[in-house]
């Protein structure tokens, strides 16, 4: 969003603040939701008591092992795919210029898993623990990311191809994209029909997007390539204002519309891959967060991204939490409850489009 000529600075001001308020609100309330996240659960413990086993005073030994080996991990893994998938789905909508546009929607975290799974069929890089907590583990991370992102890759190539075709609607992309990640998940289960049991098992697992299988090394590298990701695409913010000018608008002012989404779609591809290489496949984040923001924000992306990653990371935090509580001691998938959110958020749009 930009002000014309002739308009008052102090509004402009003002108005500018609004979404800085905005963001600053949105950090708090995602600083008070990660730490209930490490206060609930099994074991419930008292925000003091979490909040000093931070700051490495020894509360106890049990809190310590809960909150460090257990909980942070999980709740760090949740912020950073939520960051991730969101910034990922807001710049895809903007670089295709469609609003049903998400890794999910389009089919690349469907091909990124297909990557995963065809790593721990042939190449034997992932595999079952007997422990709750290390279920599905990573014995050659770099290989399963390399195989995650070029499958991701090639479902991009194709979005990206049909995107470039002037009669094609936003519509036809989506329902392209749907093709997409049908025909990877059919070859998913192919390797998953052929898998000896341990494989499937693994692979099957795998397709659940489960946060508490990252460890702290995955949790690290994740939280690295997320923000690292989400200040590149807050330095190409003007081109992406640019683009969503019309790509005529944009090519008048200097932008080089290809080579912007071509290096663009790369990078949500690649956090896709790593994504969904810790935690499985986790839908809807990507669409519904950037989607919510839009509509408080506007399409400013100077605002749209970092908004966006902080209502991401909190759909993803909060829906981990109701996993881990709604049913407990049992713990759901937390793509499960990101599906119930985000399907008929899909459907609305579409709708929406339509009419």
């Amino acid at each position: 969003m930009h002000i014309e000529r002739g308009h008052d600075p102090a509004a402009y001001r003002v108005y500018i603040g609004r979404k800085k308020t905005f963001l600053f609100l949105g950090g708090a309330m995602l600083f008070l939701l990660f730490i209930l996240s490490l206060s609930l659960g099994p074991v419930r413990l008292s925000p003091s008591h979490v909040l000093r086993t931070l700051m490495g005073q020894n509360v106890s030994r049990q809190a310590s092992l809960i909150i460090w080996k257990i909980r942070l991990p999980q709740a760090l893994a949740a912020i950073a795919a939520g960051i991730g998938l969101a910034v990922s789905g807001g710049v895809m909508q903007s670089l295709l210029r469609n609003p049903l546009g998400s890794p999910f929607t389009l089919g690349i975290s469907q091909a990124a898993a297909f990557g995963a799974a065809f790593s721990v069929s042939f190449l034997g890089t992932g595999g079952m623990q007997s422990t709750l907590a290390n279920a599905v583990t990573i014995n050659n991370f770099p290989i399963t990311i390399l195989f995650a992102f070029g499958s991701s890759m090639i479902a991009t190539m194709v979005i990206l191809a049909l995107s470039g075709r002037r009669n094609i609607s936003p519509e036809s992309i989506v329902l392209s994209g749907v093709a997409v990640g049908s025909i990877f998940t059919a070859g998913t289960l192919i390797l998953q029909f052929f898998a000896d049991d341990t494989e499937l098992a693994a692979m099957v697992f795998w397709t659940f997007g489960d946060l508490a299988r990252a460890g702290w090394s995955q949790v690290i590298f994740l939280t690295a390539i997320s923000i690292l990701s989400m200040f590149f695409f807050l330095w190409r913010s003007w081109d992406y204002n640019a683009i969503d000018a019309g790509e005529e608008s944009a090519l008048s002012l200097g932008v080089k519309v290809k080579k912007v989404r071509l290096f663009g779609m790369f990078m949500a591809s690649l956090i896709t891959a790593l994504i969904v290489s810790c935690v499985g496949v986790i839908g809807f984040v990507g669409l519904v967060a950037p989607h919510m923001v839009r509509r408080i924000l506007g399409d400013d992306h100077r605002f749209l991204i970092p908004g966006a990653a902080i209502v991401g990371s909190l759909l993803l935090l909060g829906a981990d939490l109701a996993a881990r509580t709604i049913i407990a001691p049992r713990i759901l998938p937390v793509s499960v409850l990101t599906s119930f959110l985000g399907a008929p958020l899909f459907i609305y749009l579409i709708i929406r489009g339509n009419r």
